[in-house]
């Protein structure tokens, strides 16, 4: 094989998935059929050159199959130029402009690679895939830095972006229901410091986003909304213990809503929250499983939905009180077949549809159940 220019990179991952779940709760296409779903696939190509030693360039292309709200189209996941201005022997800072990952808790930045991910679904009460394409990534400026000592390493990301809002995937998340106007990105801000102890023994984090949005309504439709805003604003705090089998990882987040001028939907400002609490135990290099508790709550006010349920809001989408929570219980187990091939297998049991996409289940007449369950596969390639 010729050598690649300048420190060229590339690489690619694929993933094939089957889910089956119970009930009418679908999750990534008719999960609940009787043959289940293997509408959830992922194809990864990416490269990276660096044709100085303190500039890089950097691409991925990816399709994503995932139901609804992922037909499987490329595009582009990410594309930035990464310029490093001070780089010295315990510290460094830079810059980087285009579209990059959006720095949110431990797992958003590496979410799309299989193996990076510590399950076939990341924990839902932080890390949405309803609402994927508008947390993962983002088109703007960040600025980050590091700084190494002795009582351990310390390093930040912070950004001015234009979040990927368009498409019915963010519509559906915002409103649990498409309308005839459409959303529009506003400038918006992120921001993460995280903590690394003995070489990442002990890692602590925060992360802090400002997700601002605009709704237009469609011209001549007299039942649409007017015209408005959203904002969204989750604070993440991130805490991981790794020793040589095992691994600790918890989640906080608190996450304020506000939506203005959105008649006839009344102004609202509330304040949700989510947690997780995961343990990860490694058998032999080979072998891996994982147990999780995680919870979501759309309003911390309203743990069970039954507030919410009586609103002009509730009334509108027709979605009942379970819609505003779920309590998931998770174990999996993980195989490393080489350094290439893995398979993963993964069993959910869910109290609450908060996390549940409402483009998959749309159907009134068979609406999901509230207690259900959940089994998927998964078997992933990189090179």
């Amino acid at each position: 094989m010729p050598k690649l220019p300048h420190n060229l990179q590339i690489h690619g991952f694929a993933s094939q998935g089957w889910l089956k779940s119970s009930d009418n709760n679908n999750v990534f296409g008719p999960s609940s059929s009787s043959s289940g779903s293997f509408d959830f696939r992922e194809i990864g190509l990416n490269a990276s050159m660096r044709p100085l030693t303190n500039l890089q360039f950097s691409v991925q292309g990816l399709s994503r199959t995932a139901g609804n709200g992922s037909p499987g189209n490329i595009r582009l996941d990410y594309g930035f130029i990464d310029y490093t201005f001070s780089n010295r022997e315990n510290s460094q800072l830079g810059i980087r402009l285009g579209r990059m990952k959006n720095p949110l808790g431990f797992y958003n930045d590496t979410r799309d690679v299989p193996f990076t991910r510590p399950s076939i679904l990341l924990p839902q009460s932080i890390y949405f895939d309803r609402t994927r394409k508008l947390a993962i990534a983002a088109d703007g400026v960040h600025l980050y830095g590091e700084y190494r000592s002795d009582y351990g390493d310390v390093s930040f990301q912070a950004g001015v972006v234009r979040p990927l809002v368009r498409g019915d995937e963010a519509e559906a998340a915002v409103f649990g229901v498409l309308l005839p106007g459409h959303l529009a990105p506003e400038i918006s801000y992120v921001s993460r410091v995280n903590y690394e102890l003995e070489g990442g023994r002990v890692r602590l984090g925060i992360s802090a986003t400002q997700l601002n949005m605009s709704y237009s309504p469609a011209p001549g439709v007299t039942q649409d909304l007017q015209a408005g805003s959203f904002h969204f604003v989750p604070l993440v705090f991130s805490a991981q213990y790794n020793a040589e089998r095992w691994s600790l990882t918890s989640e906080y987040a608190i996450r304020y809503l506000e939506n203005k001028n959105l008649a006839p939907i009344k102004d609202q400002s509330y304040a949700g929250e989510s947690y997780y609490f995961q343990g990860v135990y490694r058998f032999t290099p080979e072998w891996e499983g994982i147990v999780r508790y995680d919870a979501y709550f759309a309003d911390r006010d309203d743990h069970n939905g039954t507030i919410w349920a009586a609103t002009d809001a509730g009334r509108r989408t027709g979605r009942p009180a379970h819609s505003r929570f779920a309590k998931d219980i998770t174990v999996g187990l993980r195989w490393n077949i080489t350094s290439q091939f893995m398979l993963r297998a993964e069993y959910h049991h869910v109290n609450g549809t908060g996390w549940l996409s409402a483009l998959d289940n749309h159907d009134s007449s068979h609406p999901p159940a509230q207690h259900w369950d959940l089994f998927s596969i998964l078997g992933s390639y990189r090179f």
